[in-house]
C-alpha cells in the first residue's frame, strides 16, 4: 500500500504523529542493510529523502511520510541543515519543503535549483496564489481550467493567435501538475489549489512581478489597438527568452 492510499483515521494529526517512528523504535533497529550507519528509522528517511528531492512534502500525498517528519522534526531538520538545508514545515497547510540555508558569515552552498519558468508560467502561479488566499476560507479551492485560462489572455499579445496562447496555457498548466505539484487534478478540466502555492513565491516577489506584468498586460492591450493601424509591440520578449 503506497502512501496516497493511506487514508487518515479518526482523531487529529498530532495523535498519530509519533506513530510511524514509535514503531520503528519498538523494532529496535536503525540498520536496514549490512554496513548501514544511518540513524534515523526508515520512515524518517523516506520522509527526509521526499523533503530533497521536492518539491515539498505533504499530509494528503504522503502520510506516513509527514507523520514521521513530525515525529521526528529535530533529526531530520538536522540532517538538512548539514547539507545546508533549512526545514520550513506549514502544519495548518500541512506540508513542508526545504530551501537553501542563508548566512551573512559564512559562503552558502546552493544546494536547491530553481525551477525555470517561463512568462506565462509565472503568471499562471501569481493567478493560483491570488486565488487560493481569496478562496481558502472556505475550504478546498477549485479552480477550473477554462476559468484559469480566461482570466490569463489579458497576457495574449497581438502577434500571438489564440491557438498558439492556448499551447502555451497547456503547457504551463501541465508544469503546474507535473513539476511544481500546485494543482492536483480531480477532473479533466478542473483541478484543487495546493496551499504550498502561496509559499513559492513570497509577498514582496509578488508585489515586484505584479506591477511587471501589470505594464506587460497594459502594453498588450496597446499592441491589439496598433495593430489595425499598421503598427505592432512585442511585449511577449520576455517569454521568448525563457
Amino acid at each position: 500500500m503506497t502512501d496516497e492510499n493511506v487514508a487518515a483515521e479518526g482523531g487529529t494529526v498530532e495523535n498519530g504523529v509519533h506513530g510511524a517512528v514509535e514503531a520503528e523504535a519498538r523494532a529496535g533497529s536503525t540498520v536496514l542493510w549490512q554496513g548501514d550507519t544511518g540513524t534515523l528509522y526508515e520512515r524518517s528517511r523516506r520522509a527526509l529523502l521526499e523533503l530533497v528531492r521536492g518539491p515539498y512534502l505533504s499530509r494528503a500525498r504522503s502520510s506516513q511520510n509527514w507523520s514521521a517528519l513530525l515525529g521526528d522534526e529535530a533529526a531530520i531538520r538536522s540532517r538538512l541543515n548539514d547539507l545546508f538545508l533549512e526545514l520550513v514545515v506549514d502544519r495548518d497547510g500541512e506540508f513542508a519543503f526545504v530551501r537553501n540555508a542563508e548566512s551573512t558569515e559564512i559562503q552558502v552552498p546552493r544546494a536547491v535549483r530553481s525551477e525555470s519558468l517561463t512568462f506565462i508560467d509565472t503568471a499562471m502561479l501569481l493567478t493560483l496564489r491570488h486565488t487560493l488566499l481569496n478562496e481558502e476560507g472556505r475550504g478546498r479551492v477549485i479552480v477550473g481550467q477554462d476559468e484559469l485560462y480566461e482570466s490569463l489572455d489579458v497576457y495574449r499579445t497581438a502577434d500571438r493567435d489564440q491557438t498558439d496562447f492556448r499551447k502555451r496555457l497547456n503547457a504551463a498548466w501541465s508544469k503546474m501538475v507535473n513539476k511544481l505539484r500546485v494543482l492536483h487534478p480531480i477532473g479533466d478540466d478542473r483541478a484543487e489549489i495546493s496551499p504550498v502555492v502561496r509559499m513559492l513565491i513570497d509577498a514582496d516577489q509578488v508585489d515586484a512581478l505584479r506591477e511587471a506584468y501589470a505594464a506587460t498586460a497594459g502594453a498588450s492591450a496597446q499592441a491589439a489597438v496598433a495593430v489595425g493601424a499598421g503598427g505592432s509591440t512585442n511585449p511577449a520578449e520576455a517569454d521568448e527568452a525563457r
